[in-house]
């Protein structure tokens, strides 16, 4: 056996459907050519990103591992070992980043407990565009992701992040469902104070891009159809 290990490159994907250069460093291309061996959530899909970004590349020497929910942990901990042959893996995200908002983490732990080089990719994150383009604090921010789905506890939830936010100076990030939007930003006008900043940043990257932050009471009037578009809410109470 080789005594040098093979590397876990963290790939990120398109945010949505797009041509990936379009979005995507040329450099994500030539590790999708140079590599063979990939850990995925959805095999059909991550078979035609990979045509997508390398038409050219044999579909049959492609060896792909699924890391979903109903992956065992004694499973997951093997993922890893054709790195100790001096074989690289890409952790290969459905959407956006690997590990952010987006299984993974355990992987790149393990990759970690296994003294194996991890790199990171430059690619989209929705969490990322949104929060520049949303004016608010990018120097302080969390991300909470989904809040509760029960109106009366969302409610309460969203009321403490409005109460962190406006302690902490800090901008507070979630996301939901997408069919569930247009309920989540009636709770959001209808909840918050009415001063209260909020973005709302869909479709990212998309020709359908749309990012609007204006006051909680102002968007009370919303004509804005965001029913089954991926989105990003994000708050801050000056």
């Amino acid at each position: 056996m080789t005594t040098n290990k093979g590397k876990l490159y963290l790939i990120p994907t398109r945010l949505g459907d797009n041509p990936p250069l379009e979005v995507l460093p040329i450099s994500i291309k030539k590790i999708i050519e140079e590599n063979n061996y990939y850990i995925v959530e959805n095999e059909k899909t991550a078979r035609r990103f990979i045509k997508r970004v390398s038409p050219s590349k044999s579909q049959p020497s492609l060896k792909l591992q699924v890391l979903n929910k109903y992956t065992t942990e004694e499973e997951r901990n093997t993922y890893l070992n054709i790195c100790l042959e001096g074989t690289s893996v890409g952790l290969l995200s459905e959407v956006g980043c690997p590990a952010i908002a987006d299984p993974g983490s355990d992987i790149v732990s393990l990759a970690h407990q296994m003294n194996i080089q991890v790199v990171p990719l430059v690619g989209p994150s929705s969490i990322i565009l949104a929060l520049m383009a949303s004016g608010m604090n990018g120097q302080s921010f969390t991300f909470n992701g989904y809040l509760p789905i029960d109106k009366s506890e969302r409610k309460s939830k969203l009321k403490s992040l409005e109460r962190l936010s406006l302690e902490h100076n800090q901008a507070q990030i979630f996301i939901e469902t997408p069919y569930r939007n247009m309920k989540m930003l009636e709770d959001l006008a209808n909840s918050l104070q009415p001063n209260t900043r909020v973005c709302v940043a869909c479709d990212l990257t998309l020709p359908t891009e749309y990012i609007k932050t204006k006051a909680a009471k102002d968007w009370r009037h919303n004509k804005e159809d965001l029913h089954k578009r991926p989105a990003i809410f994000i708050i801050q109470k000056d």
